[in-house]
């Protein structure tokens, strides 16, 4: 099993914390992961994407040409990044901000991260929700250890943002599942 994933949005959308995530949970979890961020000149408000690849081998590259998943957050991104997606890819996008012309491209999951983020009372973690959306979607991480990186991951005077990061986790989940899912 290899996964390569491309994740990209604006910067300030919290595109690294959640490449950083998936690749300490899949760690946590025994599998081999790379992140590899992509900083460059993005500030808040530019573009930003990073790449991460998990597997059950050895990883020879953390750089994703072609990925097996893109998710992506808004407008630009989707036009950038949409060619590297592999043929039978899943594509996850922000349907908040990428209008229904660009939602309905063939192969794509459309979901309204930023709108239920903003329910949740923080438009900042809409990068969870997206989260939660893929964890259901690809099933490759489990649940427990995404919660227990998110809540690891955060720095001492954020550690008041762990709760409503659970809360955008299980509403991601439950967007892919269905209603029904019940919180941990």
């Amino acid at each position: 099993m290899m996964e390569r994933i491309i994740i990209a949005g604006a910067g300030g959308q919290g595109i690294m914390v959640l490449g950083k995530v998936i690749a300490e949970a899949a760690m946590k979890e025994g599998k081999y992961t790379t992140w590899l961020p992509s900083y460059g000149a993005e500030v808040r408000g530019g573009t930003a994407h990073c790449m991460v690849v998990v597997s059950d081998r050895p990883i020879g590259s953390p750089y994703v040409d072609r990925a097996d998943t893109l998710i992506v957050m808004n407008g630009p991104s989707l036009s950038r990044f949409r060619p590297r997606l592999k043929k039978k890819g899943m594509l996850i996008v922000n349907s908040s901000l990428i209008g229904p012309h660009q939602e309905g491209l063939r192969g794509s999951k459309g979901y309204p991260l930023t709108e239920e983020a903003v329910r949740l009372g923080n438009i900042r973690v809409a990068n969870m929700v997206a989260l939660g959306v893929y964890v259901m979607c690809r099933r490759l991480i489990g649940e427990t250890t995404i919660y227990r990186v998110v809540e690891a991951i955060a720095p001492p005077e954020k550690k008041s943002l762990v709760r409503v990061n659970r809360q955008a986790l299980r509403r991601g989940i439950q967007l892919e599942s269905g209603p029904s899912v019940r919180g941990q």
